[in-house]
């Protein structure tokens, strides 16, 4: 297979524009971990507009040297970026706030969305062109506020005022397997609406397979206007996978040599 075409294939699917507003929500499960899909699309947004563009990054599951680690075999120097001021990591491994929204509770919600807005305004014009925030893990979120759904909704609402506002990509990643006990919940349900790009990861039909790690579904609304290719919206777009140490590839079933 044109291992060119299978490197692309991803990013024909999502048919980015990068400097217009939209959001991305990634919805894994235990078998087929989506994080390789966070990866790939930080490293597309530090590739692309290197002297216009800036990341911002919320890990509430992982460590700045795992990523940095990963991104690395990439090909990418996060510590470097770290230092042109175009990558900002906010460590949230230990993030506590019981008070949900309040703006007065320390390390609350509210008071996160704040230092976005600073980071936002302390950064150089240029870099504002191209924002990308990523959040690595909702359901954390969740488990910071005890389980309140409602300032988890808030806060992402807020975010997504930022998309708007600076022509932002907000990246987000959930477990989608995390509520299969349950009717489909409302931070769940939010997202999925709110987001422009839902990207799947599910296990084979077939079960478990050497060369393929898994089938990924790309559902690409179209819903930001004068975005993207118009051949790629409102079209849902299915492909396997197959994760390597600085790559992931993607194919069309039946193609893989």
């Amino acid at each position: 297979m044109d291992h060119q075409r299978s490197s692309t294939l991803l990013d024909e699917a999502l048919a980015l524009d990068w400097t217009q507003p939209r959001v991305i929500l990634i919805e894994d499960c235990v078998e087929t971990n989506g994080a390789f899909l966070l990866h790939h699309l930080l490293k597309r947004s530090l590739a692309l507009h290197t002297s216009t563009s800036a990341v911002i990054f919320l890990a509430l599951s992982q460590s700045f040297s795992h990523y940095d680690r990963i991104l690395r075999k990439m090909g990418c120097n996060l510590i470097a970026q770290k230092d042109n001021k175009r990558f900002v990591f906010f460590n949230l491994l230990t993030l506590e706030c019981p008070g949900g929204d309040e703006g007065k509770t320390s390390g609350g919600l509210s008071s996160l969305y704040r230092e976005i807005q600073k980071v936002i305004a302390a950064l150089h014009e240029e870099n504002r062109k191209n924002i990308t925030i990523m959040i690595d893990d909702i359901s954390l979120l969740e488990v910071a506020t005890n389980g309140s759904t409602n300032h988890v909704l808030d806060f992402l609402h807020y975010c997504h005022t930022l998309t708007l506002e600076f022509g932002c990509l907000l990246v987000t990643v959930n477990h989608g397997d995390i509520y299969s006990s349950m009717e489909r919940p409302a931070l769940l349900l939010q997202m999925e609406y709110l987001a422009d790009i839902l990207i799947k990861t599910e296990p084979l039909a077939t079960g478990l397979a050497t060369d393929v790690h898994g089938q990924l579904t790309v559902l690409n609304k179209g819903n930001y206007e004068g975005q993207g290719n118009s051949n790629s919206r409102n079209r849902t777009h299915n492909f396997h996978f197959k994760v390597k140490e600085n790559t992931v590839d993607c194919f069309y079933p039946g193609t893989r040599t």
